[in-house]
């Protein structure tokens, strides 16, 4: 969540930073005015709690002279006071319940660098690779979903069957091909990120330290049973790895990665945009994590867009980087850079990741600090990325790579980990 204070000491500021991520001004608004109600409470409460230990003083002091009647009169004073703090001390906590559930679910302040807009279309595309896309002949226009059931290596009708829609099944090639882009990724991190295999099922506050929860609650699966929730991607458990814990600057930065299942509400109707592989409710992906110094920050992100771009290039796929603009970033995002692989035979651009600065935001949320060189406690700053969601990278192969045979060839990087196969064949 974003610091209270900057509302306080730099309000225009902090104001037009909210609306860029389309936050109303009503509700800014009601923000500071909630703030300085549970300032007031919050003050009266301590000048009464301030009070009463006086008068406890004085009425210790006056019993141990014996005069009774003065003491009664200050004990009756104490009484109506601590009365009066009670009450007061509940209205301090209301109020800081409703201003705290009101900033769990406010954006993170965007980079200044950000583009402005608050929708997609306001998204600036920096780079693509190659800067002009090939011409893809008529055997690579065929869509994965096609090509899947040609091979027998995809099956969404069982998948259904078992799961129900959006939920894929793949099968000997295909679900080896998933396996070797795992495999490939990790390794090609393993120089400087630390392997995590985190559990995918967490606790509520887990979800909240990353932002994920209580907004988007709707849109994540809970076993309500035991109060956890299916992680929609490892940044969740990653981000609050060190939750109310005080790291060493020394130690800093920590970067992290792991490889797991991710489970989504997927909204939206059926239809050329969610068929086949483009939208699932469970998915595999190997995400990228960093805890960092704000000094840190930036050569940590450009280092992870770098890494999510050469798997797509070592992986002979054409794709795009985009800058988002403010509004279309994620809530805990400062600042994101998407991207996007071509896919011809869907003739779609497709999200394959999304790299992340998200500042202190998620370590307010989890209290994570660091013990810096002179001795003060600073929140850490976060940063994640996809390296990469498989599915769409899958769909994207099986169409780049299809051959006129309609056999899907396997590209050289990737040989090594599938066994040795070159080919993936009916």
């Amino acid at each position: 969540m974003i610091d209270i204070r900057l509302l306080r000491e730099d309000f225009n500021t902090t104001k037009t930073a909210l609306q860029r991520r389309g936050v109303e001004t009503a509700d800014i608004d009601r923000l500071v005015f909630l703030d300085e109600k549970h300032r007031r409470f919050t003050a009266r409460r301590d000048q009464l709690r301030s009070e009463i230990k006086k008068l406890s003083a004085q009425i210790s002091a006056l019993r141990r002279s014996d005069k009774g009647e003065t003491v009664d009169q200050l004990t009756a004073k104490s009484k109506s006071l601590s009365n009066e703090e009670k009450a007061v001390s509940a209205q301090a906590e209301s109020v800081n319940s409703e201003l705290r559930s009101l900033l769990l679910i406010l954006p993170n302040l965007p980079d200044p660098d950000c583009p402005d807009g608050l929708t997609a279309e306001s998204n600036v595309i920096i780079r693509s690779y190659p800067t002009r896309l090939p011409e893809y002949p008529l055997h690579q226009r065929v869509p994965h979903w096609d090509i899947g059931k040609e091979l027998d290596i995809l099956d969404m009708e069982r998948g259904a069957k078992l799961s129900g829609s959006m939920f894929p099944l793949y099968k000997g090639m295909g679900a080896a091909l998933v396996r070797a882009l795992t495999s490939f990724a990790l390794d090609l991190h393993a120089d400087t990120f630390t392997e995590i295999q985190p559990p995918t099922l967490v606790r509520t506050q887990t979800m909240m330290g990353s932002g994920h929860l209580p907004k988007f609650s709707d849109e994540a699966y809970q076993v309500e049973r035991d109060d956890l929730w299916a992680i929609p991607t490892a940044e969740v458990p990653l981000t609050s790895m060190f939750a109310d814990e005080i790291l060493e600057q020394s130690d800093l930065p920590i970067l992290l990665t792991a490889h797991t299942p991710c489970f989504r509400r997927e909204a939206g109707a059926a239809g050329s945009k969610t068929r086949g592989l483009l939208r699932l409710h469970e998915f595999n992906k190997v995400e990228l994590f960093g805890y960092v110094t704000q000094d840190q920050a930036a050569d940590v992100h450009s280092d992870m867009l770098r890494r999510a771009e050469e798997l797509c290039k070592k992986l002979g796929l054409s794709y795009r980087v985009l800058d988002l603009c403010a509004g279309d970033m994620g809530l805990s995002a400062k600042r994101t850079y998407d991207v996007e692989v071509y896919a011809p035979g869907c003739d779609q651009w497709l999200e394959v990741s999304s790299v992340s600065w998200c500042g202190d935001y998620q370590a307010r949320r989890a209290n994570i600090r660091y013990r810096s060189a002179d001795r003060v406690n600073q929140f850490v700053h976060t940063l994640n990325g996809s390296a990469l969601a498989w599915p769409r990278i899958w769909a994207a192969l099986v169409e780049t790579y299809r051959l006129e045979d309609g056999s899907v060839e396997i590209p050289q990087c990737l040989q090594h980990y599938m066994r040795g196969v070159g080919r993936i064949t009916k």
